[in-house]
């Protein structure tokens, strides 16, 4: 099993949503640090402040992880004085709800360069020196929409189906030379965060932010592949493979809501 306890562990996008509540929990659980990286500086004050206050090891950095110079830097300099992770956490992420040809360029380029090549260069610039070490674990935070195409979203589904694939295979590779080191691919169902406001289900809960970090963190230590939330989700593969493709989008898009579950989304307020 993974070990928590004792552990430093770095959390992209940590500030808000299930990134802090991971790291309070981790904390909580006797991990030795956690270091937030995070593009919102005033959040990630108020998150340090409040982790502090409650007697826990907590540190972090402003960053904006689409700049791969910047995220190089960062982490050369984090080597230095906080040390190397045994946990990375890649929980930083965006979305823009509308229909693609809505989208300008900047949000396209904006949504993959978050959720899928920072992801890649941030576990790039730590691979070598946790490889190192013969132990550690990847964290991937994607989606449930990796696994099943939904209207309003095309741009994140496309990249969190990039993160699963990206994932599943750098897991196989590390395992494949025998690193020692794990990798866990988290893809939860909405959950109730201001990144998805306005977002609605009609059949399946959103989920809980508290309940998705405590489970998160539970896997981690169970060292599974896959994280996935709730439990109806790891029947997707299941029937997308055995259900022709448009009983599939009626099935699943339709009877259970997720075709339309983006028509009222709002996103999280930039005031």
């Amino acid at each position: 099993m993974a070990q928590i306890a004792n552990a430093r562990i770095l959390i992209t996008g940590g500030a808000s949503g299930i990134g802090r509540l991971m790291a309070e929990k981790a904390l909580r659980r006797g991990a030795d640090s956690v270091m937030i990286w995070d593009n919102d500086a005033v959040a990630l004050a108020k998150t340090l402040e409040s982790l502090r206050g409650s007697g826990l090891r907590a540190e972090g950095e402003q960053i904006d992880i689409t700049d791969t110079e910047a995220v190089i830097g960062l982490a050369g300099r984090t080597q230095t004085g906080w040390g190397v992770p045994d946990i990375l956490v890649n929980n930083a992420g965006t979305v823009v709800g509308k229909y693609f040809e809505e989208h300008t360029h900047e949000e396209i380029e904006r949504t993959m360069k978050v959720n899928i090549l920072a992801m890649m260069h941030v576990t790039k610039a730590w691979l070598p020196l946790m490889s190192a070490s013969g132990r550690g674990h990847i964290v991937n935070i994607a989606s449930s929409a990796g696994m099943a195409a939904c209207p309003r979203i095309s741009v994140y589904v496309a990249s969190k189906w990039a993160a699963i694939g990206w994932s599943e295979s750098l897991r196989l590779e590390l395992e494949e030379k025998a690193t020692g080191m794990k990798v866990t691919t988290v893809t939860p169902y909405l959950i109730s965060t201001g990144m998805f406001e306005g977002a609605k289900s009609s059949v399946l809960p959103i989920l809980d932010p508290d309940s998705v970090a405590e489970r998160i963190l539970k896997d981690v230590q169970r060292n599974r592949v896959f994280s996935r939330m709730p439990g109806i989700v790891y029947a997707m593969p299941f029937f997308h493979g055995i259900l022709p493709q448009r009983w599939f989008d009626r099935i699943v898009g339709k009877w259970f809501g997720i075709h339309g579950m983006m028509r009222a989304f709002r996103g999280r307020s930039q005031g």
